[in-house]
């Protein structure tokens, strides 16, 4: 049974407009990092795109992580301490009761970054950790629960390794485990010595009905520590916020301070472009927003995004809003 903290995907309100993060059809955080726990192995190490989320997402997408790595030990590390009692068997149960590994799961699958911070851990343990890892990333989009429970699994295996915390926090926040996720992209931070996923952290508080602290990560946080991909990212959360806050105009600047261009070129800029152009909506401006549509729809040369949905609406005399496919 989902937790009381949990928000159902479909019961947040949209306002009569995208809920979440410019209304991608994908939540953010695995295209924003899929890469990170699942490499496409040599091919797709040496060429790969990546981007941050503005829009509705039809299709997948990744970049690979610009972390670091300050990893202070692994769960299999002996400690001399005292142990609870029943902490055996606790530990045991929970092992038993792991979700089924496919055989023909191949870690080297997983990005060589991930596959290093398991080092501390014993072989045999870092080879499940990572078959669970690889088994959460598969399975975010079409079945979040059981991604979650092998993220969970992992955490259980490896809870001092920072890299499955942050896997966990974000196969959570695909769940709607808005409290779990926070809790463990906090911890995951606090281990990697980094700003961590902000963007992800801020947009679960939007999931718990907290827009202000949304607000208040994206205030805090330094943006020279980010690259651009991330700042954006940030930003369309902290805009989504402030419509939370029924403050469009707030919202508007929010993006401005971005500096959206039509002629730049990009998923990141497309995504921005999106967002931006929802925003506008959100205050009335129908046509300009149709521009930013059209741009985005331009700079979308993948066609990840649904901006050619939004124009055909807004040329149908609607607003192109609602609650999309797959949000919060």
């Amino acid at each position: 049974m989902a937790s009381e903290d949990r928000g159902n995907h479909h019961d947040r309100p949209s306002r009569g407009r995208n809920s979440r993060a410019g209304g991608s059809k994908r939540r953010f955080e695995q295209s924003h990092r899929e890469d990170k726990y699942r490499g496409e192995r040599r091919r797709d190490q040496e060429d790969r795109r990546g981007g941050q989320r503005g829009g509705r997402r039809k299709a997948q997408d990744g970049d690979r992580p610009k972390r670091q790595h300050a990893q202070r030990g692994g769960s299999d590390r002996k400690s001399f301490g005292p142990q609870r009692s029943g902490f055996r068997e606790e530990r045991l149960n929970k092992r038993m009761n792991e979700p089924h590994l496919p055989g023909d799961i191949d870690v080297r699958d997983l990005d060589p970054m991930v596959l290093q911070d398991l080092k501390v851990l014993s072989k045999d343990n870092a080879h499940v950790v990572a078959q669970h890892m690889i088994m959460a990333a598969t399975l975010m989009q079409d079945d979040p629960e059981l991604a979650l429970k092998h993220a969970r699994a992992a955490k259980d295996r490896a809870g001092r390794v920072a890299v499955v915390r942050e896997t966990l926090g974000i196969a959570a926040y695909h769940a709607g485990e808005w409290k779990e996720a926070l809790s463990e992209l906090r911890a995951a931070r606090r281990m990697s010595a980094g700003p961590g996923l902000v963007a992800v952290m801020a947009d679960a508080e939007r999931g718990l009905g907290r827009p202000e602290k949304a607000i208040e990560i994206a205030k805090e946080v330094d943006a020279q520590t980010l690259d651009a991909e991330t700042r954006i990212e940030l930003g369309i959360v902290a805009a989504n916020a402030r419509l939370d806050l029924e403050q469009p105009e707030s919202a508007l600047v929010t993006l401005q301070r971005l500096q959206p261009s039509k002629q730049a070129s990009g998923l990141s800029a497309a995504r921005l472009s999106y967002a931006y152009a929802d925003v506008l909506l959100a205050n009335g401006e129908n046509e300009e927003a149709l521009e930013w549509f059209k741009a985005a729809a331009e700079q979308d040369v993948d066609e990840v995004l649904d901006a050619g949905e939004r124009i055909e609406a807004l040329h149908q005399g609607e607003n192109g809003a609602g609650e999309p496919e797959g949000q919060a």
